[in-house]
Parts: structure tokens; sequence; C-alpha cells
């Protein structure tokens, strides 16, 4: 009769008397999450006593625990050889430059064609991440932001990149071009962001069940009808820039969304009409994002160039605000 490969069995000792459970299976099972482990042991597939208890059981000293930690779930998603530019890459995590027009992660209407597709086959030995054979997508990105990302290659670094992204110690630096002329020179936007109460595909600071959300900002170029800023998130809510960017009466430039389909008027030299520019896609870039290695805890700080169809936008408005 064939054993069960994740089977295991813990006495619990005196030192650990005390303990929830789910903290004791997680620290005795090397590479797997807390939040993991208690859904195992909600799902029954971790025992005391071979009774079933609740994550947050306080262990005592010769509790019996058993269980057994199921397999990866198969993919459903497969390899697919999209390029893809590496910032930084070991054998933990992969950080890349994400390209706009990306879509980070498989849902309805996107199953192919993904930042998981193009990694999976970039990464063919990725391991079990969270019990599901996948890439470890930490953070995300919206489809139309370019910039800095990383995805965890194992398991402990999953983990490891989570709680520091939870514990908002990762710092996550943006760089968006936004219409009109912000007379400040730095500022703070502290509005509670939520879904919208009438389009739930929209976020907005007016919803009924918002949560707190902080953006600093500080200008980096002003020009004729925009402003570049350099934006710093202390929250990771959905859309968290572009909505306060619009709260604030300066929503980013080309964001359908959020903006509306306006288009940025230059004084044309010579000329007795203004020069319109219009941007294919929200002007939002992460510049800059800056952890700790999940394996060395040494500080890592990495940078994804600014992509060429912002780059030629800021030029473009450069050379207009020069009439």
């Amino acid at each position: 009769m064939p054993t069960d490969p994740g089977a295991f069995s813990i006495v619990v000792d005196k030192i650990d008397a005390g303990k929830r459970l789910d903290v004791l299976v997680a620290a005795n099972l090397s590479g797997h999450s807390r939040s993991f482990i208690a859904h195992l042991i909600t799902s029954g597939r971790i025992k005391v006593h071979e009774k079933i208890i609740k994550p947050g059981y306080r262990v005592k000293s010769g509790d019996q625990v058993e269980g057994s930690i199921p397999p990866p779930e198969p993919l459903l998603f497969r390899p697919e050889p999209i390029p893809i530019e590496s910032l930084y890459e070991d054998e933990q995590m992969i950080v890349i430059n994400k390209q706009p027009g990306l879509v980070v992660h498989p849902a309805p209407g996107h199953y192919s064609g993904t930042l998981v597709n193009a990694l999976l086959y970039h990464c063919p030995t990725l391991g079990g991440i969270g019990g599901k054979i996948r890439p470890g997508i930490v953070h995300r990105l919206d489809k139309d932001t370019s910039g800095v990302l990383v995805a965890a290659k194992t398991d402990t670094a999953h983990q490891r990149l989570a709680e520091q992204f939870k514990s908002r110690e990762v710092q996550k630096q943006y760089l968006a071009l936004v219409y009109g002329d912000i007379k400040e020179d730095s500022g703070t936007v502290t509005l509670a962001i939520g879904r919208h109460p009438v389009d739930r595909k929209k976020m907005s600071t007016r919803s009924r069940k918002a949560r707190g959300a902080e953006t600093r900002w500080k200008v980096r170029e002003r020009f004729d009808c925009a402003t570049l800023l350099e934006l710093d998130l202390k929250t990771g809510r959905t859309h968290q820039i572009r909505v306060h960017c619009a709260a604030i009466g300066h929503p980013v430039v080309g964001d359908p969304v959020y903006g509306g389909r306006r288009r940025l008027d230059l004084p044309a030299s010579g000329k007795n009409f203004p020069l319109q520019i219009k941007a294919a896609r929200q002007m939002l870039h992460a510049w800059r994002l800056q952890f700790a290695h999940p394996l060395t805890e040494k500080p890592l700080s990495i940078e994804a160039p600014v992509p060429e169809d912002m780059s030629l936008m800021i030029e473009s408005l450069k050379a207009g605000s020069l009439h």
C-alpha cells in the first residue's frame, strides 16, 4: 500500500503548549503559509487526536497533530512564449518590467496571453505556490500600467513577500502624467476608497464601504497642460492612484475610466490652432519597488525604465511647452 508523501505527525511539547494550531503546524512545516495551513485545518485535512479542530485552537502538551499536505493542484493555464523583461531573478523570485497592455493573471476574458502564462514559460521549474502549481503573484498592476512587478518562485518566498506587502513594509513609487498644472509642489491624498456605488467595475472615494487609502505625491516636472508626478503609495487599494488623482481634479492622462476621453492641448508655435496629443493608455508607471529579499532579507531597490510611449509623450510635452 503506497504511503502518503504529504503525511505528517507532530506531538506537542511543553515549549509549544498554548500556541495556535495553525501557527504551530506552519512553523513545523517549512514552505507553507499560515493561511494555507488554516484552510487545511478547516477542511479537515489536519486534525488533533483525530478530531477536526479550529485553526485558532490552543494546543496542549501531548496533543497529537496529524495531517496531510495535498499535492499541488494541476495547472489549468498553459505556458506561452510571451516576451518579458527581467530586472532581477534568482531561485526565490523574479522581478520584471511589465509592459503596458499585459494582463497579470488569467480571468474571465483573459485566459491566455497573461503574465502568468509568460512566467510559466520563462520559469518551467516553478513549484507549488499555495497548493497550486502557478507563479506566486504577490501584487498586481492594472493591464495598462507598466513597471516593476515581483513574483515568487517558491512558497516560502511567496509567504514572506506577501507578509511584507500586507504589513506595508514595501515602498512602492510610481510616475504619473496627470492633466492640468498642479500649483503645489507636493501633497498627500488620504481619501478612503471602495467600490463605486453604481458602477461596480469602478472604485470611488464616495463608496459606502470605503477603506483607508494614502497617496503621497510631489511634482517632478511641469508642462503647459500637464504635470509629471512622483507618487508614493502607503496603501495598495485597487486603482488607488487613478482614483486619488481624479479626486483632486487631475486625472491620469489617457485614463478612460477616471479621466474621460480628454486630449492634451498644446499651443503650437506658428499656428493658430493647438496641437492635440492623445494617449493610447493611462500614463502610469510603477517606477521603483523597495523591499527585503524573502530569503536573505537584504534590502533591494529595483527600478524600471519609463516605457517608450510615456517617454515620447513627455518629450512632446516638453517641446510643446517651449513655444
